[in-house]
């Protein structure tokens, strides 16, 4: 039994959210629950209780929401393999790196751009992203949030690195110095 499995109506947010990270991003996209101090929720409240609060709504349906979130999110995913063998193959795919400024230089992935304003117009000027965006972050928790970011906006082929740099460390580069943050 998995931890997804237990996951119910009753269950605190904090084991939602630990069972499924992308559920507050699916809780604000479909409800516009959990995305700012209006329409947050604390970490002891139970699924139910957000709901009930938020106009009542089915916690079951929402729940149903967040597990097909999870699905889709999963989706996005690649593996740190998977992404060295497909540079390899496709010289046009782009890493595009959310961690900070100070993260970044301090170590990268060979051939990524650091995140800022300039790269950011670059990309969304290109259109429909037909270039493949693949989003690095530190373990894999925020790279999700960029994605659907710029999926909003009408970019298609994007998709994130699964444990960030941190799993391409242990996968792919293993003399890339690793680091925790505090």
């Amino acid at each position: 039994m998995t931890s997804e499995t237990i996951i119910n109506a009753d269950s605190p947010m904090s084991d939602v959210l630990a069972a499924f990270p992308g559920a507050q991003r699916a809780l604000f996209r479909r409800y516009h629950i959990g995305g700012c101090s209006s329409c947050g929720f604390r970490s002891d409240e139970t699924l139910a209780q957000v709901c009930e609060r938020n106009g009542g709504l089915d916690a079951a349906e929402a729940l149903a929401h967040i597990r097909s979130s999870h699905e889709q999110d999963a989706k996005l995913l690649i593996a740190p393999r998977e992404l060295a063998e497909w540079r390899q193959q496709d010289a046009s795919v782009r890493l595009l790196d959310v961690r900070s400024r100070e993260e970044f230089e301090a170590v990268h992935i060979e051939g990524s751009v650091l995140m800022s304003q300039d790269t950011m117009r670059q990309i969304m000027g290109e259109g429909s992203n037909t270039r493949p965006l693949v989003i690095v972050d530190h373990q894999g928790k925020t790279a999700l949030d960029a994605a659907a970011y710029f999926m909003g906006h009408g970019l298609q082929n994007v998709r994130c690195l699964r444990g960030g740099i941190d799993a391409w460390a242990q996968e792919v580069d293993t003399g890339m110095r690793r680091y925790k943050l505090g």
